[in-house]
């Protein structure tokens, strides 16, 4: 067979299967998974830490992941917004600075960097209760 007998046996089918057939079918998909937003000031949850892995790989907001800086990543406040974390457990906080956004699935609250863990204190747990305030767009002055 040559190529043009191939092009003109697939023009053929493409003419004998009527266009909503392929409209109808498209509706059996399931619907696409849609990412957890959250936007309220105040948000309680869990909390977890970026994997070693992930040092110098490109974050969603284009900045390079650096797991020295306090930085997190959440799935619903706009990139540089502020946030107070604090973790429940034994009531220390951080401010860190969201350039990033957890897998759709994920339902932890916000994942933070190495340095913000260890402040917390939950380095070594892996995982810990948090409660997470905005404090805005402009960086904040630590107390």
């Amino acid at each position: 067979m040559t190529v043009k007998t191939v092009l003109s046996i697939l023009g053929f089918l493409v003419l004998l299967c009527p266009v909503a057939s392929f409209a109808q079918d498209s509706t059996k998909l399931p619907p696409a998974k849609k990412r957890i937003v959250n936007l309220d000031s105040v948000q309680y949850g869990v909390a977890s830490y970026y994997a070693a892995k992930f040092q110098g790989r490109l974050t969603a907001s284009g900045e390079k992941y650096d797991s020295t800086k306090l930085t997190a990543a959440h799935n619903g406040l706009p990139f540089g917004t502020w946030v107070r974390v604090t973790n429940r457990r034994n009531k220390r906080s951080v401010i860190v600075k969201i350039n990033d956004r957890l897998h759709h699935a994920n339902t932890r609250v916000v994942d933070l960097s190495a340095a913000a863990a260890k402040k917390l204190g939950f380095y070594s747990r892996g995982l810990t209760k948090v409660k997470v305030e905005v404090l805005g767009k402009k960086k904040p002055v630590e107390q």
